[in-house]
């Protein structure tokens, strides 16, 4: 079996979906994610995810590459270090990372995730 080149071109039909209850700090997002990859070992996927405003709670356990394509996010960690990004910048938010997300203006990105698997055990998300 080959590789083949993966194109972001064309999406698969996005996801629709909001924080959770808990986690939900502030307004109503509306989330919507295409996952236009996901390798064969699920420890590494890419896609494009959108968002209308607001605030939630996050604390990732994966590694994720973001490029912002439109709007302005704020990420704020639990130390209170703030951070804006606009369309056109990129970041990454380590594994471990926890905090809180902004959607200050509907926001869309590509991101890259990676979430290596303990050996012998599983992860879950």
């Amino acid at each position: 079996m080959s590789a083949e080149i993966v194109s972001f071109e064309v999406m698969p039909p996005d996801e629709s979906s909001r924080p959770d209850a808990d986690r939900l700090l502030a307004g109503d997002p509306v989330q919507q994610v295409s996952n236009r990859y996901a390798d064969a070992s699920g420890q590494f996927y890419a896609g494009r995810w959108s968002s209308t405003p607001g605030i939630w709670r996050v604390r990732y356990t994966e590694h994720e590459f973001c490029h912002m394509l439109a709007g302005r996010v704020r990420i704020v960690s639990e130390s209170g270090a703030a951070t804006e990004f606009v369309a056109g910048q990129s970041f990454v938010v380590p594994a471990g990372f926890a905090g809180t997300w902004e959607v200050i203006e509907s926001a869309t990105k590509l991101y890259a995730i990676f979430e290596g698997k303990a050996s012998g055990s599983a992860q879950s998300r």
